[in-house]
């Protein structure tokens, strides 16, 4: 039985979110619980928000037992950037140029699965 929950509008971009759900693919959800806990990057804390949210479905509304769930899948993907005049800051450089901040954010889509033995 797949679980799935997403979170969306993550406010950080998907590179990083990335750095993080590469070390927990494909773990038990105790054990990656424990590893989110102790990363020191910022994407650490939605990510385990995340599953924490998707273990809580998967035994509310699903009856599964948390110790038999893993993670299945784990993507992050780009979510929209801030719009020009919407919070879009110029960075101005030498000689009269500027670019854009670009303020990025990211969709995190996780899937849980019981493991059978």
């Amino acid at each position: 039985m797949e679980v799935r929950a997403k979170a969306r509008h993550i406010p950080m971009s998907a590179r990083k979110v990335r750095r993080v759900i590469d070390q927990v693919r494909g773990m038990d959800v105790e054990s990656a619980l424990e590893v989110l806990r102790f990363l020191p990057h910022a994407a650490a804390r939605p990510v385990e928000k995340l599953i924490r949210s998707a273990v809580a479905n998967a035994e509310e509304n699903f009856g599964l037992s948390r110790e038999d769930l893993y993670i299945a899948h784990i993507v992050a993907d780009e979510g929209p950037g801030v719009a020009p005049g919407k919070g879009w800051r110029p960075r101005y450089g030498a000689r009269g140029r500027y670019r854009p901040i670009r303020k990025r954010s990211s969709h995190i889509t996780v899937v849980l699965d019981e493991r059978t033995e």
